[in-house]
């Protein structure tokens, strides 16, 4: 214990240290605009958190009733550690506890649920750092492009805010500025969270967390480029305009559907404050609006087939072929572990068909969990699997948050909607890949043919959920065999 204790401290020092050096030695970072107290504080904290994991968990046996729930308790004390740690030093800390507190059945409950309050306290910039930025950014002040800017933020957000406006030539628009700062010291806190993390893997060589370095340094200088949000926007807008909502959830999920395997663009912050529905001005439709295009996940094609095929073999339970393609998708033996994190999902359930039931109440506690239980094997697979998973496994867990709030989680419509867009992904991919004209039209049969058996099978299911006559069901179900 006092042998560990030491290295604690001795790592503490070193990345204090390393931090001072780095910052002192490197002409294009401003260890003033970083600050000791910043630093001092993110260290102080990850050694309390390590030091209260070392110490309150030795003397009581592994994996007893105990051993669970004093877990439990040093889980949700680390959580509002981290937290105050994030409102303190705000920005880029922020950002990373909302990744963090978004991966609700991948990471202990105490965890998540304690940092999705991170959603809701992001820090508000002044009026006169919004109108430094604005004249830093654009070389004007505020009076010479816009006829009114309202004072009040509409909404906050941990790298930016959003003001209404009104332009000169009358029209209202939002403005989205960012927090001073926040580009400055995005690069400062990442490479301190980086020594940290790679401290703490010292003392507890299960701790893999080093994906989350990797993340924050691809994604952060993207949602902090603007134009590269607007471009988001625009394509995005293009790709999706032949939608025409009336149901959220449901169609939320075809949307997503539509996005991960046809196009292989993801929007990949589906928070609630990201999503919103209003009424079309001119119909009276309800229509779903995507904020936020900073963050958006480019698939490879090679992924995206990839990924097609895998949730094509958890729909309709071809376990081979389960095991075939999470293999390919970096999850080695924990094929049955990674099967579960992508459908939140038990063993059991997945083994049975994941689209025969929706999800019970006591299989989500289960999942939630073994999300504690397996977090050591949890951590390995985010480590090895493509990056391009880690926001796609985000992006599922926001998904279900929402589905879940509207009492729609896990449906049977929900598998049935993405197995759909697979069976026209791939059929595109094996169109593109053929000159054959009989072969062209095999492939257009086969697709059709696929896609007339989910429907078929929605009705069935629908049928059910009606109860209407047994006779008529079994009928139905002799003339049309399911294919599940």
């Amino acid at each position: 214990m006092a042998r560990k204790a030491l290295k604690l401290a001795s790592w503490t020092s070193m990345a204090l240290a390393a931090s001072g050096i780095y910052f002192y030695s490197n002409k294009y970072l401003d260890p003033n605009d970083f600050g000791a107290v910043r630093v001092g504080r993110a260290v102080a904290t990850t050694a309390v958190i390590s030091y209260d994991y070392l110490t309150s968990l030795k003397s009581v046996p592994y994996g007893s009733e105990e051993y669970l729930q004093l877990r439990s308790k040093v889980h949700l004390r680390s959580a509002r550690r981290l937290c105050e740690l994030c409102c303190a030093n705000r920005g880029t800390f922020i950002k990373v506890g909302q990744h963090l507190g978004a991966l609700d059945y991948l990471l202990p409950e105490e965890y998540t649920s304690t940092l999705k309050v991170l959603h809701s306290q992001a820090p508000q910039s002044s009026m006169q750092e919004i109108r430094q930025v604005i004249r830093e950014d654009l070389g004007k002040e505020i009076h010479d492009l816009f006829q009114s800017f309202d004072d009040t933020p509409l909404g906050t957000a941990s790298l930016a805010q959003v003001h209404k406006a009104v332009l000169h030539d009358g029209r209202t628009v939002a403005v989205k500025v960012q927090h001073p700062k926040v580009r400055a010291q995005s690069s400062k806190d990442i490479l301190l969270m980086e020594v940290l993390i790679l401290a703490v893997k010292q003392l507890f060589p299960e701790f893999e967390f080093m994906w989350l370095v990797d993340e924050a340094k691809k994604n952060l200088p993207l949602e902090l480029d603007f134009l590269n949000e607007g471009r988001n926007a625009e394509k995005v807008s293009q790709m999706l305009k032949h939608f025409d909502f009336l149901k959220i959830s449901r169609h939320l999920g075809k949307m997503y559907s539509e996005m991960i395997f046809v196009n292989g663009f993801v929007h990949c912050d589906p928070h609630p404050g990201n999503v919103l529905v209003r009424k079309h001005p001119g119909t009276g439709k309800a229509e779903i609006v995507l904020l936020d295009h900073g963050l958006y996940q480019v698939l490879t094609e090679e992924f995206r087939l990839n990924y097609c095929h895998l949730w094509q073999s958890l729909i309709w339970t071809d376990m081979k072929r389960v095991k075939e393609y999470s293999q390919r998708l970096g999850a080695g033996d924990l094929y049955p572990l990674f099967a579960c994190m992508l459908t939140a999902r038990s063993w059991d359930s997945v083994n049975r068909g994941i689209s025969q039931a929706p999800v019970t109440a006591t299989e989500d506690l289960e999942i939630r969990n073994n999300a504690a239980n397996y977090l050591p094997q949890i951590s390995h697979l985010l480590n090895h699997v493509p990056r391009q998973m880690l926001l796609i496994l985000k992006t599922n867990d926001l998904l279900r948050g929402i589905e879940a709030a509207l009492g729609t989680r896990a449906s049977a419509s929900s598998f049935l909607n993405m197995s759909r867009c697979c069976i026209r992904a791939l059929a595109e991919h094996k169109k593109k890949n053929t000159c054959s004209f009989f072969r062209r039209t095999q492939i257009s049969f086969s697709e059709a043919f696929n896609l007339w058996q989910i429907n078929l099978h929605e009705l069935i299911l629908r049928v059910k959920g009606l109860k209407l006559a047994d006779r008529v069901l079994a009928l139905i179900c002799w003339l049309f065999p399911a294919p599940l």
